[in-house]
């Protein structure tokens, strides 16, 4: 088959590893790039081999065009998705939507509307859908092995560094100019507990706060920023430890690192700590949003489901326990522990599995997603794809009742 041509609008961490996967399966090729940032325009550009007259400062020069490509890999800002989807979709290209798919449920009802306008694929990157280990457990649940489902107890393990890096001293710590945590971070478990369920919940109830990561928990004597910091060294949050052991690792310089420098020197590090967010104290951020939530989910056929979202943690794969009529699963992103009460046999599962990291491609989610996109594009046939632009508008919907729960302390009807 013909390769499927990408027009890449968004050339950073997410953006960049859906384009490498697209070449690295031979089944795709960026033949535009969208980039606001020059250096990034332009590496983009050499990396694959792009033109300098399909490289576009923004996603509005791509589109005052003719569809220059089948598809578009939709990587912006999370508030800058809307605009973009909406103005391709109607041009008729295909799209590979970066999750969330918008801030305000408004703007994700919108392109999900364009989408089916337009009558074109739109793929939302809820990856952890794709994993071989979903994919697992969703064949163990069909196919009765636990009886029927009860209930379900998640945990998605944010990790201590992670927190600090996205969601303390980065681009996703403050509501007001990104989202609140559950959507930026966690709208992928919402999804996922959706899918490995079999329906959206009816009720949900949500509990959570900013309870750590404020200038009341400064230890005595911090200083504002790590570099100068008396206090740093006994820090699990110092940023010159994490930053500065990410040297010499591949795929930790592509990830975090990547996001506070693109020199991968001591010092070009030293330098950006000096002068940028990440080498702000996490005591002494502008940040606001939680670093920890709960949310219960009541299904209709009552089934229920416990969600933790939680910093304080190492960062791993998310770990979860199904509780059947018959039998009893326990997950921790790469093997499946099996019991069944009929017997009291104890079996195990391993599907291959990847790192759970962004660095690591989601547990091999990152990379199927990919390969589903673009099988889906090049034969015209949605089939490969495990959710489409309504059941993903769907899953939204649930995290924004969460958040409504969470605000007002009540439990919140979902909205069918």
């Amino acid at each position: 088959m013909p390769r499927v041509t990408l027009a890449l609008v968004g050339a950073g961490l997410r953006g960049l590893t859906y384009a490498r996967h697209a070449l690295a399966a031979g089944a795709g090729e960026v033949v535009a790039v969208a980039e606001p940032d020059p250096v990034r325009r332009a590496a983009a550009g050499r990396e694959f081999g792009v033109p300098a007259d399909r490289l576009y400062a923004g996603w509005e020069e791509l589109a005052d065009r003719e569809r220059l490509a089948d598809a578009a890999v939709i990587a912006t800002q999370d508030r800058l998705h809307t605009a973009p989807a909406v103005r391709l979709a109607g041009l008729g290209y295909h799209l590979l939507l970066e999750k969330p798919m918008a801030t305000e449920e408004r703007e994700a009802a919108a392109i999900a509307e364009a989408a089916e306008r337009a009558g074109i694929m739109l793929a939302v990157c809820h990856v952890l859908r794709y994993t071989p280990y979903t994919r697992a457990l969703r064949s163990l649940l069909d196919g009765g092995r636990i009886g029927r489902l009860i209930s379900v107890e998640h945990l998605e393990p944010v990790g201590w560094w992670h927190q600090a890096h996205s969601f303390v001293r980065g681009n996703w710590r403050r509501a007001d100019t990104s989202a609140p945590m559950l959507l930026t971070k966690a709208c992928h478990d919402v999804d996922w507990l959706v899918h490995i369920v079999g329906g959206v919940p009816r009720r949900v109830s949500s509990f959570g706060s900013l309870t750590h990561f404020r200038a009341g928990d400064a230890p005595a004597g911090a200083a504002e920023r790590c570099l100068d910091c008396p206090v740093e060294a006994d820090c699990p949050y110092s940023a010159k430890r994490l930053y500065l052991g990410c040297l010499g690792d591949a795929d930790s310089e592509f990830w975090p690192l990547s996001a506070v420098t693109d020199t991968f020197t001591e010092e070009g590090v030293v330098r950006a700590l000096r002068d940028g967010p990440y080498g702000r104290c996490v005591y002494a951020c502008d940040n606001d949003v939680v670093d920890h939530q709960v949310v219960a989910m009541e299904f209709a056929d009552g089934v229920t489901c416990s969600f933790t979202m939680s910093a304080f943690t190492p960062m791993g794969h998310r770990r979860t326990r199904l509780h059947g009529t018959h039998g009893f699963a326990e997950g921790d992103g790469t093997s499946i522990r099996l019991v069944d009460f009929r017997t009291g046999a104890e079996s195990v599962l391993d599907p291959a599995a990847a790192g759970a990291s962004a660095a690591d491609g989601h547990g091999g989610g990152d990379e199927a997603l990919v390969e589903a996109f673009l099988d889906a594009v090049s034969t015209g046939d949605a089939g490969a794809l495990a959710s489409d632009g309504a059941a993903s508008l769907a899953t939204h919907r649930v995290v924004w009742a969460a958040e409504l729960a969470r605000r007002t302390g009540e439990v919140v009807t979902v909205e069918a």
